[in-house]
């Protein structure tokens, strides 16, 4: 659905179409309220988890490294109490910290000599895993009811199109994924706790400008469960998103 919720003034230059949310919670995660209403802080650790790569070169992504998209996401995760741990024996949370831009079947067949309507079937499959990947499976409406073949009929009619058209197009997107770290640490087991999944048209935009604009509005929902797909439509929804500042190296806790 389309988040009816503006999340602040003014609008974001550099930042156009529609920002989209799908945040999940393990039920073995709660976080404690302070008497102020606020989160207790909760330590973590990033992880590289890598980049995807889409189909074109695309410098507004190609000259950002781990490092400078951990921090703009780090201010989000500050902003909700989560705080970079300095000690092995107080992190909670390793993030495991994924980015890139969807390959589409459309790009697909524009870089594989003799693809064409043969391929159907094959960009279907690519449209079911990019909708896993972006969290637009989170309602039930693609690539799980509806097998392997997406059509474009259905009892959501419109609604389902509209999503279709979104992850038929390529997207920036940002994928957190957060672990248990002392369950890792002690029995050599990944536990997930959180994971949230947000993105962004990547036509008419550069990644490092909006970078900022998809954290602030996903940020909201780190840690918690966004209860299936919210998508905004910016500058229209209006995010705003203060002077960048620096925080540093991200570092790793002390052993």
């Amino acid at each position: 659905m389309l988040d009816a919720q503006p999340v602040a003034s003014p609008a974001m230059d550099g930042a156009v179409g529609i920002t989209a949310v799908s945040s999940r919670v393990s039920k073995d995660y709660v976080r404690t309220k302070l008497p102020d209403g606020s989160f207790q802080p909760e330590e973590y650790a990033f992880g590289d988890g890598g980049r995807y790569n889409g189909p074109f070169r695309d410098a507004s992504i190609d000259k950002l490294s781990f490092l400078d998209i951990a921090r703009v996401i780090a201010a989000s995760l500050k902003a909700q109490n989560y705080v970079p741990a300095k000690d092995l024996n107080t992190e909670k949370l390793l993030i495991m910290l994924h980015w890139g831009t969807t390959i589409t079947g459309s790009s697909f067949s524009a870089t594989v000599p003799g693809s064409g309507p043969s391929h159907l079937q094959s960009d279907d499959a690519i449209d079911i895993m990019n909708a896993a990947m972006l969290g637009y499976d989170s309602e039930g409406l693609i690539g799980t009811e509806y097998g392997t073949y997406i059509g474009h009929f259905g009892p959501t009619g419109s609604y389902r199109d509209q999503l279709m058209a979104e992850i038929e197009d390529n997207r920036y997107f940002v994928v957190l994924m957060a672990y248990d770290f002392q369950v890792f640490r002690k029995e050599s087991r990944h536990k997930l706790l959180w994971e949230t999944r947000f993105s962004i048209n990547e036509r008419h935009n550069q990644f490092d400008k909006a970078l900022p604009v998809m954290t602030e509005y996903a940020s909201k929902y780190f840690g918690q469960d966004s209860k299936g797909l919210l998508r905004t439509r910016v500058p229209e929804g209006q995010v705003k998103v203060g002077e960048p500042k620096s925080l540093g190296e991200v570092e790793a806790p002390a052993k």
